[in-house]
């Protein structure tokens, strides 16, 4: 085989496996990033919600736009009712104190999907955007490895784990986190003044008149129509992780707080190391379900723990002092 004919074969092989790439799964999978409602690594919820309504169906305008929910369903956390989108809908949520690049996931956004049939998923799709002004929005970098062969109707599902950055990844109570490291290194907005986050629903039709596509030009396929006044993403909340004067400690870098070896493995210990300044805390260890594994008080003086960990799957690691949290993500395979 000739040089070229090698690197074209490579490039292929290359080519083809990216184009397959699985992603993190369904909740009660292991290596899923669901994070549940009721997880104390959130901090704070949308204050406000503006919302533009879309179509029942975009292929069908005499239908009507959706009218189910209210603006005030999405603010808060998730419990007080959803509000639907319609086609190509779009909210627009702002945040006081704004959000801010902190370790791992800054905020996770909630829809209201469901399981139905064995092991099939209903889950209605979205972009996310933010903005440190509320006029410039950048736009998360969406992959849907999803088939494109069929249309995807209303009583059909997704898989999550071929779905990455959309919004309504997850079943209902558990939000789709996001990190806005992805914006590195980015001048035109502010990473750590997050405060507005727009989410725009996907039309999951394959038809090329109406279908949405992911940052790569591919079309995202999802339930689609569902011509009901509830049609669309149906946004939930978002809930933020990392917040602006709730992140950080005076003086000391993020990143230097505490630091672990990531991944590890099952039935590993886990040694964190703290720096020196730390004098009162509190380290907890968080199940994505919201469940504290463990929690132990940072005294001054006390430069590490060890903590044992027996289930695969990922945690957060939050350390409360009287100045702020710090949460950071870890993987036990």
């Amino acid at each position: 085989m000739s040089q070229l004919k090698k690197i074209v074969v490579c490039l292929f092989c290359v080519l083809n496996l990216v184009g397959k790439a699985q992603f993190a799964p369904q909740v009660g999978t292991d290596g899923t990033s669901a994070i549940h409602k009721d997880s104390s690594i959130f901090v704070n919820w949308a204050k406000a919600c503006a919302i533009k309504r879309g179509w029942q169906n975009k292929a069908d305008t005499a239908l009507g736009r959706v009218d189910a929910g209210t603006e005030e369903s999405a603010n808060g956390a998730p419990g007080n009712g959803v509000v639907s989108l319609g086609d190509g809908g779009e909210a627009i949520l702002t945040f006081n104190p704004p959000i801010n690049n902190g370790p791992g996931y800054d905020f996770a956004v909630f829809e209201n999907g469901f399981p139905f049939g064995s092991g099939s998923y209903y889950l209605e799709l979205a972009f996310v955007e933010v903005s440190s002004d509320g006029n410039h929005f950048v736009r998360f970098n969406a992959i849907s490895n999803t088939d494109t062969s069929q249309q995807i109707d209303q009583f059909s599902g997704v898989d999550a784990s071929k779905i990455n950055n959309l919004a309504g990844k997850y079943i209902g109570n558990y939000g789709t986190p996001f990190d806005l490291d992805e914006f590195l290194p980015l001048s035109s907005i502010n990473i750590n003044q997050i405060t507005h986050i727009r989410i725009v629903d996907v039309v999951g039709s394959m038809d090329n008149t109406f279908a949405r596509r992911d940052s790569r030009g591919v079309k995202i396929n999802d339930p689609w129509p569902t011509p009901f006044g509830s049609s669309g993403f149906d946004l939930d909340a978002i809930g933020v992780i990392h917040q602006s004067g709730n992140s950080g400690i005076s003086n000391m870098k993020e990143e230097n707080l505490f630091q672990f070896q990531n991944p590890i493995s099952a039935q590993q210990n886990l040694n964190i190391r703290f720096d020196k300044n730390i004098q009162n805390g509190i380290l907890r260890i968080i199940q994505v379900n919201g469940s504290i594994v463990s929690e132990t008080l940072v005294k001054d003086g006390s430069n590490e723990q060890f903590i044992r960990i027996d289930k695969q799957g990922m945690y957060f690691i939050s350390l409360e002092t009287g100045e702020g949290i710090i949460t950071k993500r870890l993987i036990v395979n």
